[in-house]
């Protein structure tokens, strides 16, 4: 995985990550959930620790934000 092809969606909790990834791979756009070390260690969301990330590739970010905003 490059880094510079790879952008920020969204931030969520676990379970909503799991959940828009599926939805975003329904659609054929791949996505990844990178979390930091505090959330994987507490399985927890709190002010901001513990969120996921979801990364898609940048040329198809456009496609992903109208996805997930028709929920």
């Amino acid at each position: 995985m490059n880094n510079e092809e790879w952008v920020e969606l969204v931030k969520t909790d676990p379970v909503e990550a799991e959940i828009i990834r599926g939805k975003l791979e329904s659609f054929g756009i791949e996505a990844y959930l990178k979390q930091d070390a505090f959330g994987k260690i507490a399985a927890i969301t709190t002010d901001g620790l513990g969120a996921v990330r979801i990364l898609v590739h940048k040329e198809r970010l456009k496609e992903a934000r109208e996805i997930i905003e028709k929920e």
